[in-house]
């Protein structure tokens, strides 16, 4: 059993920065790896940014050149730092390890951009 708990969501201005923290129970993200997805009101769920074991990257278009994935293996910690943040990037985010036969989910962080 994997579990996963975001922080760090809250509200900003356009423009404006936030670094979201997932913290793992286990050291999971050296073995697996882990993502970031988010979920606005009305719609589906979707990746947001994923890192392999390996340190691997790769980012939807929408946020490339603005957010940052990355871990912390000795803490356990993986983090998605977010720039320039825009209105659209309103949404809940989530932290997910993947280990093929289980897939593990935190309980989401909002992040509201707004002016």
């Amino acid at each position: 059993q994997v579990q996963l708990v975001e922080s760090g969501g809250g509200l900003v201005q356009p423009g404006g920065s936030l670094r979201l923290s997932c913290a793992a129970s286990g050291s999971v993200f050296r073995v697996y790896g882990m993502g970031w997805y988010r979920q606005a009101p009305g719609k589906q769920r979707e990746v947001v940014a994923r890192i392999t074991s390996r340190g691997s990257t790769n980012y939807a278009d929408s946020v490339k050149g603005r957010f940052t994935i990355s871990t912390d293996n000795a803490e356990n910690t993986a983090y998605l730092q977010m720039n320039s943040l825009k209105l659209e990037d309103t949404a809940v985010y989530y932290c997910n390890v993947n280990k093929g036969w289980a897939d593990y989910w935190g309980q989401g962080t909002q992040v509201t951009v707004s002016s």
